[in-house]
C-alpha cells in the first residue's frame, strides 16, 4: 500500500499490519510513486519466490 506524505514523497507499507504494534510496516520511502511501484513489486516477487 502506497500513501503519499506531506513532504510530496510516498512510503510503501506493508498490506497487513504488524500484529505486535496494530499499525502496518514502512517498507521504505520513495521520492516519486513509479519509484515506490517498483519496489512493491520486487517485494511481492521475494516473497512469492521459491
Amino acid at each position: 500500500m502506497i500513501r503519499k506524505l506531506k513532504d510530496g514523497r510516498y512510503r510503501l507499507y506493508s498490506r497487513k499490519k504488524d500484529p505486535k504494534t496494530g499499525k502496518r510496516r514502512n517498507l521504505g520511502t520513495f521520492a516519486t510513486r513509479a519509484a515506490a511501484q517498483k519496489h512493491e513489486q520486487a517485494v511481492q516477487y521475494f516473497k512469492r519466490r521459491r
